[in-house]
């Protein structure tokens, strides 16, 4: 199929297709005029991307499973494997960013946010600003 059709069927530009083509993710071959000639999975395969994409999967991630999909020889097994290690990820990212709320939040109104918390690390590797007319910093 070509790519308008392809676009078509999967909701997605030709420009899109033509970027994951180049990066590899989907492959057609060039016929005689020119055109791309996708193959009929191409359609399944787009709708997977997409669809791991909004699962929070990057295009590399989502290559390197494809490979990884293509020889198990139980997808949904496989499938479920994946979705176990993204669930690893994004609990150590939120765990990650609510350290950072609770950070940010210790720092709302100490008059500069920036200053560190800790009394322990006043001054420690931290640049100073002496008076002048305009200041000067020094480690």
């Amino acid at each position: 199929m070509r790519i308008g059709e392809l676009a078509a069927q999967t909701g997605m530009t030709r420009d899109t297709i033509r970027f994951y083509e180049k990066v590899g993710l989907i492959a057609g071959r060039r016929l005689a005029n020119g055109y791309r000639d996708f193959p009929p999975e191409a359609v399944a395969w787009l709708h997977y991307v997409r669809t791991a994409q909004s699962l929070g999967f990057s295009l590399a991630e989502i290559a390197r499973q494809g490979e990884e999909l293509r020889d198990a020889p139980d997808a949904a097994e496989a499938l479920s494997a994946l979705f176990e290690d993204k669930i690893q990820i994004v609990d150590a990212r939120m765990a990650e960013l609510a350290a950072l709320r609770a950070e940010l939040t210790a720092r709302v109104g100490t008059g500069c946010p920036l200053r560190p918390t800790d009394p322990d690390e006043q001054g420690v590797g931290r640049p100073t600003w002496t008076s002048g007319t305009l200041g000067t910093l020094s480690v």
